[in-house]
């Protein structure tokens, strides 16, 4: 059976981490001067790629993390922080150094790859949200609910495509100060989940002091 209330709060957590309306500006500065036609080809490159990245995370990460010899409860912690890290940057409306480094930004310019790196990765699909869909594919281990997972990261990446397809449409409508209130929004939200994650995991590694 479908966890449909886990689900809603699995796709609100990663639509704050994903922040496509923060994510406007960017697309709009690396897509200065291109046709319509080849904004909404590189939105559409975009999403299809971060649905493939978060999908084989949420279908295979933890057997990655099995592989390293890493437990969930430390992931969760590890997963956590990074969680907070950026929604600490979001809430001062800043695009955090987790999602894109200063090299990684001066491949911009490249239109072959611009759709893929670095607006898919690590701008959209960064490692906090990687973090997130192996955490929630740990919290519904089953294959029914590994394969739920899908439904979130779909209407995410639906969202994102809608949202990078009308960037500048939108970047008109709410403006910077706009824009900003909507990622310290999605800041607030996304910390409250990152003490959550934190909490589980911490509960996981010290049993006795949670007792």
């Amino acid at each position: 059976m479908i966890d449909w209330p886990g689900l809603l709060k699995i796709g609100i957590a990663l639509f704050a981490i994903v922040n496509p309306i923060g994510s406007v500006p960017i697309f709009i500065s690396a897509t200065s001067g291109w046709s319509n036609m080849e904004r909404s080809r590189t939105a559409k490159t975009a999403a299809i790629t971060v649905f493939i990245v978060l999908t084989i995370a949420a279908q295979i990460g933890d057997q990655i993390l099995d592989f390293f010899g890493v437990t969930i409860p430390s992931f969760q912690v590890s997963g956590g922080i990074l969680l907070m890290l950026i929604a600490i940057s979001m809430m001062h409306a800043k695009q955090s150094a987790a999602h894109q480094t200063p090299e990684e930004i001066q491949t911009l310019v490249d239109k072959e790859v611009i759709a893929i790196v670095p607006l898919s990765i690590p701008l959209l699909a960064g490692p906090a949200a990687i973090s997130n869909m192996i955490i929630a594919a740990q919290q519904n281990s089953s294959i029914a609910g590994h394969l739920s997972l899908s439904i979130p990261i779909f209407f995410v990446c639906l969202t994102t495509w809608l949202v990078l397809k009308l960037a500048v449409v939108i970047a008109n409508r709410l403006g910077t100060i706009g824009i900003n209130i909507v990622t310290r929004v999605m800041g607030l939200i996304l910390g409250a989940m990152a003490v959550e994650f934190i909490a589980h995991g911490l509960s996981g590694l010290f049993p006795k002091l949670f007792i």
